[in-house]
C-alpha cells in the first residue's frame, strides 16, 4: 500500500510518500480502506515530540472508509460498512474505563500516536473502536468529526458544564476545534467571543454565530471582552493556545467563571497571579479528547443536521507535508483532510 510515514522525527523534511507494508488485522480487529483522513495538532506532535511505538510510523488520528476484512471474533460489522474511527484506545478495564470515562484511562492511548493511523491506503483498527458514518455524510465530512468535536464536546459541555445564556470565549476559532467550539456552543444556548489573528477567519466566526470576534494580537483583548459583557467577563473561556492567551483568558473571566484547557499550541509553561484563582473563585478544568458515549451523541447529532464539520480543502495524501505546514502556519479555517 502507500502511506506517508517517518523513520525519524523532525520537520515536514522527514515525511515520506512510500510503499508500506499492508498491515493485518488481528483478534477483534478490522482492516480498514481508508477514503479520507484529516489533520490535526497532535499530528505534527507525534511527527516531533510524542513517543511512538516504534519507527517507521504511520500518524494520522482521523480515519474513515470501508471495512474490507474482519479478524477472528468480529462480527458486529460486514466487509464493505462504512465506518469512522474513534481515536480513543483505552484499556476497558481500569476504575476509569469501567466509570465510562474513556479518556482519563490510566493507559490511554491515541489512534495514530500509540499505533499507526491514518496516512495509509489501509489501516488497522479495533472492532470496538468503530461506528458506522451516518447516510448522507461523506467520508471526508466522517474523518474530519472524530477529534475536534469529542474534544470540543467534552471541554465545554462535560467538563466545563457550558449552559444556555451563558457566554464563552473560544480561541483559534479559524482551527478545526474551534470551528467546532462553535458549533457546539451555539446548540447549547450560548453566546460566542470567538479569537483570530485574521480578519478573514474573525468574519467567518461570525458568520457561523459568534456575537463578537476580536483579533487577540490586539494587546487590550482582554479589555474588550470585559467591555462586551458589560464588565462581569465571561463564564467560560475555551483554550487550547496556552502561554499566548493565558493571562488574557484569566483576566476574561467572570466571578466564578471557568477556562477549559484542552491543547497548548504555544508551549507549556504558564505564570499567573494565584489571587486570581481563590478571590475570584474561578476553575481551571483540563479536558482531553472524550470518550465513545460521547461520540455517539456526537455522531447522532451530525446525522441529525445539528452539527456539520468545516472542511478548508481535500488534498491528495501524497501532499501530507503541505498539509502539515499549512496547519502549522495556521492557514486553514477548519479542517484539512487528506485522501488516499
Amino acid at each position: 500500500m502507500k502511506a506517508v510515514r517517518f523513520h525519524q522525527q523532525g520537520g515536514l523534511e522527514v515525511l515520506k510518500y512510500e510503499i508500506a507494508p499492508d498491515p493485518k488485522p488481528d483478534t477483534e480487529e478490522v482492516l480498514l480502506r481508508v477514503r479520507a483522513a484529516s489533520v490535526n495538532h497532535v499530528d505534527l506532535w507525534v511527527r516531533t515530540l510524542y513517543q511512538v511505538a516504534s519507527f517507521p510510523h504511520i500518524p494520522g488520528s482521523d480515519a474513515a472508509g470501508e471495512i474490507v476484512e474482519l479478524g477472528h471474533g468480529v462480527s458486529n460489522f460486514s466487509v464493505g460498512d462504512r465506518v469512522v474511527v474513534y481515536p480513543g484506545i483505552p484499556c476497558g478495564h481500569c476504575e476509569y474505563c469501567l466509570a465510562g470515562e474513556d479518556s482519563a484511562c490510566l493507559n490511554f492511548g491515541i489512534f495514530g500516536v500509540k499505533t499507526d493511523g491514518a496516512y495509509a491506503e489501509l489501516t488497522v483498527a479495533k472492532a470496538s473502536n468503530l461506528l458506522p458514518i451516518p447516510n448522507g455524510i461523506s467520508c471526508e465530512e466522517a474523518a474530519a468529526f472524530p477529534v475536534t468535536y469529542i474534544t470540543a464536546w467534552h471541554s465545554l459541555i462535560t467538563r466545563a458544564g457550558l449552559r444556555a445564556g451563558e457566554t464563552v470565549l473560544i480561541h483559534g476559532a479559524g482551527s478545526g476545534v474551534g470551528t467546532a467550539a462553535i458549533q457546539i456552543a451555539k446548540l447549547a444556548g450560548a453566546k460566542v467571543i470567538a479569537t483570530s489573528g485574521s480578519k478573514e477567519k474573525r468574519e467567518k466566526a461570525k458568520s457561523m454565530g459568534a456575537e463578537e470576534a476580536l483579533d487577540y494580537h490586539y494587546v487590550k483583548w482582554p479589555e474588550k471582552v470585559r467591555e462586551l459583557t458589560g464588565g462581569r467577563g465571561v463564564e467560560v473561556v475555551f483554550d487550547f493556545i496556552g502561554p499566548a492567551t493565558f493571562t488574557g483568558s484569566i483576566a476574561s473571566l467572570a466571578k466564578l467563571g471557568r477556562l477549559v484547557s484542552c491543547g497548548a499550541t504555544t508551549g507549556a509553561d504558564i505564570n499567573f497571579d494565584l489571587r486570581n484563582l481563590y478571590s475570584r473563585q474561578i476553575s481551571i478544568i483540563g479536558a482531553m479528547l472524550g470518550s465513545r458515549a460521547e461520540f455517539v451523541l456526537l455522531l447522532r447529532l451530525l446525522a441529525d443536521g445539528e452539527l456539520k464539520p468545516v472542511i478548508d480543502r481535500v488534498m491528495p495524501l501524497s501532499e501530507a507535508a503541505e498539509a502539515h505546514r499549512l496547519m502549522e502556519q495556521a492557514g486553514q479555517f477548519g479542517k484539512i483532510v487528506l485522501k488516499p
